[in-house]
């Protein structure tokens, strides 16, 4: 064979674009985000499942939840609110009308998102979980009031963050990766917390606590009052929170908050994060999670980085 027909025959190889995660591995470091992408099902014509690296369903309770009262959207100057109120089927409709397609799905990696007003709220929707085949991990979202300790979000108290995270830990039959609140004093000791207890990955952050006004009715602009806020505005913040969780702790961390594209990814991995998940860009561009993990193997070429998982942590300083 001549030289030229050699070189028609070889393809070139691309940049390696897989990240582990918990020992669950992904091809992609780029995940879909809670409360951002449905149950899954929803996107399967929308965009490839074997381009992106997960997706995060949204929140699963114990019971099925009608979610607030409208409005409980608003946009804002650099991202949104939102006061959705955690509205879901319920861990049994899920498990029993969408786990069955989902397994269909090529190249659909399934991180179930469980909540709970209660240590044993959540215990039970792990329990549901852990008979249904095809979830890769869980993420337990510790930003929920905790009803039995007057209302105290349990991500913002070690002692019941850790008590959370060490119970539904030791019960889960897969990994947990603890979503962490960024409504704290210090997120290096909260990623302690969660790792000491079991947390075997952390994602943060979750949104910032917020509140608008309309002058003019001197209204909340949310029926909630209160709200969470997401978007580019908290990059900044969130960027930093995943700095220092990650010199805190050696677990994986999945970073986010206002990611809308690859630069914003490889900023969260050199910070210190193993993996990204993309939210809010989601409502202004559905394929916004494969259009990113696409520009992240540009980004890649172009830097000539052979491995993406080289860039966590690899901020100079």
């Amino acid at each position: 064979m001549g030289e030229d027909a050699a070189k028609v025959g070889k393809v070139a190889k691309g940049p390696d674009m897989r990240v582990t995660v918990c020992g669950v591995e992904l091809a992609s470091p780029v995940i879909a985000a809670s409360g951002t992408f449905g149950y899954g099902v929803e996107f399967e014509e929308i965009l490839s499942f074997e381009r992106i690296g997960a997706f995060v369903t949204k929140g699963l309770s114990r019971e099925a939840m009608a979610g607030n009262p409208t409005p409980r959207i608003i946009e804002t100057a650099s991202g949104m609110m939102n006061a959705i109120g955690l509205q879901n089927m319920g861990v049994k409709a899920f498990v029993e009308g969408k786990m069955p397609r989902l397994r269909e799905i090529a190249g659909a990696v399934v991180i179930a998102n469980v909540f709970g007003f209660t240590v044993e709220d959540c215990l039970e929707v792990i329990r549901v979980l852990n008979d249904a085949p095809g979830i890769s991990l869980y993420e337990l979202n510790a930003s929920c009031p905790n009803t039995a300790h007057g209302g105290m979000v349990f991500g913002t108290d070690p002692t019941l963050l850790g008590n959370l995270v060490g119970k539904c830990a030791k019960l889960a039959a897969r990994p947990v990766v603890v979503k962490l609140s960024p409504n704290v004093t210090s997120i290096a000791l909260m990623a302690r917390t969660a790792a000491g207890a079991g947390a075997q990955g952390l994602s943060l952050v979750n949104t910032f606590l917020s509140m608008a006004i309309d002058p003019e009715t001197r209204r909340p602009r949310i029926a909630n009052v209160t709200a969470g806020l997401s978007g580019p505005g908290i990059k900044p913040i969130a960027v930093r929170m995943v700095y220092e969780a990650a010199q805190a702790v050696r677990i994986p961390i999945l970073g986010m908050g206002g990611i809308l594209n690859a630069s914003d990814a490889v900023e969260f991995m050199l910070a210190g994060a193993t993996a990204v998940q993309v939210g809010t860009a989601s409502y202004a561009d559905p394929r916004a999670v494969e259009n990113i993990a696409n520009g992240l193997r540009r980004w890649c070429e172009k830097h000539s980085v052979g491995k993406v998982s080289s860039l966590t942590g690899g901020v100079v300083l």
